[in-house]
């Protein structure tokens, strides 16, 4: 059913063809350094072959804890050539977390980036039987019997490039398209993490469609910042980009991403709505900082790009006026944002979570188009997505081809069926079957088909929240309309089972400080501020206006610190575990429904 039979082999069939071009840049010494098809090649068989003398082989189970680098993508290229499957862990897992993964997926070997890692794992050895080797990719000294460093892995057979290359060949042929090629733990915002079973046709079937879905070639260049480990960044950011050519680089940290734009000028790129709220907040609030003509100018070539977006969508000649008038702005505006991209930035794709429409269309009417996606891990992960000719704001466009969508008549559940659609979850059963009925997996997603094909997300079913009142409301569709506003930066509406929604909110204490003249005050004396509170409720009104009266936050909370990963209110692509949040602030939520509150909006 795919060009390719495994995932290694379409990357050895590319290697051969791309020898001598560049697969991999990183950064060294405040350079970006490239990697050859030809070099990769060298090293993954050499990687595979040092595994096998470990005793990973097909069947086996591997981990890697590391952060993005060229050496993530080696190594799982090594692991699937030998016919073993590997199982990623977020490099900002906790040591427990770390264990858990290791000790259910009975993990044989592991690779980690550094010694920060590795110490998640020394501690525990021997409390994990199954792991009998450690690799780090950052160390050559020498250490404990069972730690190799990456070079030393490769140095384990001792044989000519040209023969590990004809060895690791012989192994690769060896794999299937049904083989298991990962084992992904899913962060969930709920529960204990399910192993997720995805084969090499799953992704591969995958990709091909993404390939008539997305352009994307040779002469392009990607910039990956979204951990490897989930499978967003491991199929749209590493091996579709494999699958036609085009080069990865890899951005040093999230905190680097706007240096490594201006260094690496990607055409392509994928993230999470977060990152271009981040984008818009920081545009939003420069503007209000700015001259009176600079604000006018600003705003205007946005009124000027809104207006394009119609004929812009439908490929239609603007009015002579209109077009003039966007070049103009294009040339004084937009120009600057798109520089600051890197300056070749054709398109983002957004994952993970829902893009609020507007910020869709304000990107788009700069000129930046933004590519939303939807999918699950469970899904390999893409199911729909819009494509540069077929957009539609609101949407996460249209389904891929070799993935069949239905919307349940009753729930309204989206379910899905293909052969991008998962194994199963790893040892268990009970799991699997609940959520893959007669043939279709359930999303757990609530969803509609529109009469052109382009699939709307409405909410997690296990987010909606329902009144004491017997209202449901989205939550996400209030939290996407408030964070409109350059003042909020994070909140969570809550009020299941309740009369009336009550909001936590973080602010922007940057632009609260800027706009209200607070620099003297501290963020402990912020939040408590009468000022600051009556500009939040403002907003919140000014927002909401047009909502239901059921939809209306009564009350809200300012909190002093952001919700992290770090802290646990986050996963790995920056969606909020609502249960985590709610605990957390149990008392402070309580404190709203029990006594009111002074902030009302």
């Amino acid at each position: 059913m795919t060009i390719f039979p495994s995932v290694p082999r379409m990357f050895l069939a590319k290697a051969n063809h791309l020898a001598k071009q560049t697969i991999f840049k990183y950064k060294h010494q405040g350079q970006y350094q490239d990697i050859t098809w030809f070099e990769a090649r060298e090293q993954v068989a050499l990687a595979a072959l040092g595994l096998k003398t470990l005793g990973i082989g097909a069947g086996e189970r591997v981990a890697i804890l590391s952060e993005n680098r060229p050496e993530w993508a080696m190594a799982d290229l090594a692991i699937l050539g030998l016919g073993a499957s590997d199982v990623p862990i977020y490099a900002t897992s906790s040591p427990e977390e770390v264990a858990y993964v290791v000790r259910h997926a009975a993990a044989k070997a592991i690779f980690v980036s550094n010694d920060e890692q590795l110490q998640k794992i020394i501690p525990q050895l021997s409390e994990l039987p199954s792991l009998k080797t450690i690799i780090i990719f950052e160390d050559d000294a020498n250490r404990a019997p069972q730690v190799f460093s990456w070079l030393a892995l490769q140095q384990l057979v001792k044989v000519s490039a040209s023969e590990a290359l004809n060895a690791f060949e012989d192994e690769v042929k060896n794999v299937k398209c049904d083989d298991l090629a990962t084992i992904i733990y899913t962060s969930g915002t709920t529960g204990p993490p399910k192993g997720v079973m995805l084969t090499h046709q799953n992704f591969l079937i995958n990709c091909e469609d993404a390939k008539e879905a997305i352009r994307l070639g040779r002469n392009d260049q990607t910039l990956s910042f979204l951990p490897l480990s989930h499978v967003f960044e491991r199929m749209a950011g590493f091996y579709f980009p494999l699958m036609v050519g085009a080069p990865i680089a890899y951005a040093e940290s999230m905190n680097t991403v706007p240096e490594n734009l201006l260094e690496v000028k990607p055409t392509m790129a994928c993230a999470v709505p977060r990152f271009y709220e981040k984008i818009y907040q920081k545009i939003m609030t420069s503007v209000e900082q700015s001259t009176p003509i600079k604000k006018k100018l600003i705003k205007w070539a946005l009124t000027v790009g809104y207006a394009t977006i119609p004929y812009r969508l439908k490929r239609l000649t603007m009015p002579s006026w209109l077009y003039c008038q966007y070049q103009i702005a294009r040339l004084l505006v937009f120009k600057k944002l798109k520089k600051s991209l890197g300056g070749r930035l054709t398109q983002f794709i957004s994952g993970g979570a829902a893009l609020p429409r507007y910020l869709g269309e304000f990107f788009y009417a700069a000129g930046i188009m933004i590519l939303e996606g939807y999918g699950l891990t469970e899904t390999s992960p893409v199911i729909a997505v819009n494509r540069e000719q077929q957009l539609k704001f609101g949407t996460v466009g249209i389904p891929f081809q070799h993935v069949d969508v239905r919307i349940d008549s009753e729930t309204k559940e989206i379910c899905v069926r293909g052969p991008s659609v998962m194994r199963g979850y790893y040892k268990n059963e009970a799991a699997t079957q609940e959520v893959i009925r007669d043939g279709w997996f359930h999303t757990g997603d609530i969803g509609c088909l529109d009469e052109e094909g382009f699939l709307t997300i409405t909410d997690r079913m296990k987010d909606i929240i329902v009144t004491s009142g017997g209202k449901n409301i989205s939550p996400q569709n209030i939290e996407n309309t408030i964070l409109k506003s350059s003042f909020i930066q994070q909140m969570v509406v809550l009020g299941d089972g309740r009369n009336y929604l009550v909001a936590l909110i973080v602010p922007d204490f940057t632009a609260v400080q800027d706009y209200l003249k607070l620099a003297h005050l501290s963020k402990e004396q912020i939040i408590k501020e009468e000022r600051v509170n009556k500009l939040i409720q403002e907003e919140i009104t000014r927002l909401t206006k047009t909502s239901a009266g059921y939809e209306q936050i009564k009350y809200f909370r300012l909190l002093l610190s952001e919700f992290t990963q770090t802290s646990g209110e986050l996963t790995p692509t920056l969606k909020v575990k609502r249960k985590i949040v709610q605990k957390k602030y149990a008392s402070l939520i309580d404190e709203m429904y029990q006594t009111g509150a002074q902030w009302k909006s």
